[in-house]
């Protein structure tokens, strides 16, 4: 699938062009920014955009009004149908975040309910209890996600409720001819829904990609032929900033091995889930490391483990956001593009990532681990190559039982390997061995 060989890059419209956090409902055309990012997203080869909410809705797009309207913050249809077009212009897919957990208490079918109570014809398209109160003093309740009463959960064992949502995902895919769905908080959407939008996205295209977001748990629950393509790795990224900053990689290589290794009971070879070290829900990277130094090393390692690599907006150039009450500092606007020697170093594994088929086959193995240092191999049928990696501030000696030379991929430069490897301080090589 076209996925399995991507770079993802995710934006937070919202945040990235600049809009108020409550929608004042007033239209400006904000997302036609995005016309500016593409040669800086061409340049650093990224294949396809995962725009996190776009349509109407009260205040963090995740509280939505209007499934078929682009929120009035950012613009119109025709604006965003013009973004898309000249985004597939360019080679680069779009992936949209599909919200179906949840509604905001201004979307349609909810008002209805608020004005007829038991006599609206959407009562049961939510789970509403008549018989009580809320803190909106709605003289009903109803359930919601996570305790957030503005979130209103859809009942999506409804017919008519499935069947709208599809042909949301109808309409998105007609107008602005997308490729595919991030599917918020999926870990939480029934799995005879997750069944139905399968069989129909996959029915309107096979090659539609489906993204779950899932946390923690076994993700064959999710991620299997009758659901889902892929989902969001939570346990590498915490394993990845964690080693960093505790000084111990055996935490990733471990959750590496379990994930991808040889043995039979690992859970996911041949899979490809989504890989990140930041995104619009937790604390930026530059600021969760501990060391800025290690940066450059995370990447590396984002970039050449098994799976989809998967980028936030800004971090490329190492901007810092620390996680706050409703997550503005993690979803900044972006008056201008930067550019700086993380984004080189990006730019080369990017390019390393699309040239190398040993880093798409999930062929995984552990070479040399210490708690600072460490080597794995990503190999397939052409190549072999091992990822290293040094934390220490000063040089290391790798015995290794191999002799001969390697080629240094991010630097193109040769490496005599005579039973011993050398790692420089602070450092990361991708090896062609």
């Amino acid at each position: 699938m076209w996925s399995d060989r991507s770079v993802f890059y995710q934006i937070y419209p919202l945040g990235a062009f600049g809009c108020s956090f409550e929608n004042d409902f007033q239209s400006e055309s904000r997302i036609l920014r995005m016309k500016d990012w593409i040669p800086h997203l061409k340049k650093l080869g990224v294949d396809c955009i995962l725009f996190n909410p776009v349509f109407e809705s009260h205040t963090h797009g995740y509280d939505t009004i209007d499934y078929k309207k682009l929120d009035s913050r950012l613009g119109t249809n025709e604006d965003f149908t013009s973004i898309c077009r000249l985004l597939h212009e360019n080679g680069i897919r779009v992936v949209l975040d599909g919200v179906f957990n949840h509604v905001g208490r201004g979307f349609f079918a909810f008002q209805d309910v608020l004005m007829n109570r038991e006599n609206s014809s959407y009562k049961d398209w939510f789970y509403i209890n008549f018989w009580e109160n809320n803190n909106y003093d709605d003289h009903l309740n109803y359930q919601n996600w996570e305790g957030n009463n503005n979130l209103v959960k859809l009942n999506l064992q409804n017919y008519e409720v499935v069947q709208y949502l599809l042909d949301v995902i109808s309409f998105w895919r007609n107008e602005f001819q997308i490729d595919g769905l991030r599917l918020d908080v999926a870990y939480c959407l029934d799995r005879e829904f997750l069944k139905t939008l399968h069989r129909t996205c996959k029915e309107i295209d096979p090659s539609f990609f489906l993204l779950g977001e899932t946390l923690h748990g076994d993700y064959n629950q999710w991620v299997n032929a009758e659901m889902l393509d892929s989902c969001t790795n939570y346990e590498c990224y915490k394993g990845l900033y964690s080693s960093f900053n505790s000084a111990n990689l055996f935490e990733i290589l471990h959750s590496l091995h379990r994930q991808f290794g040889k043995d039979n009971w690992c859970l996911y070879r041949g899979k490809h889930l989504l890989s990140f070290v930041d995104n619009h829900d937790v604390e930026r990277i530059a600021s969760q490391l501990v060391h800025k130094e290690h940066l450059s090393l995370i990447y590396t390692m984002l970039f050449t483990m098994p799976g989809i690599p998967c980028l936030y907006y800004g971090s490329e150039w190492g901007i810092e956001g620390k996680k706050n009450w409703n997550d503005t500092e993690l979803r900044p606007e972006i008056s201008h593009l930067e550019w700086n020697a993380l984004t080189d170093h990006i730019q080369k594994l990017i390019s390393i990532k699309h040239e190398h088929d040993a880093l798409h086959q999930c062929d995984y193995q552990q070479i040399y681990l210490t708690n600072t240092a460490c080597i794995y191999q990503m190999k397939s049928e052409k190549e072999t190559l091992w990822i290293c990696i040094n934390m220490n501030p000063d040089n290391v000696e790798v015995p290794i039982d191999y002799r001969g030379q390697a080629n240094n991929l991010l630097t193109q430069s040769q490496v005599d390997i005579n039973g011993v490897l050398y790692l420089e301080p602070n450092s990361s090589m991708i090896l062609q061995i």
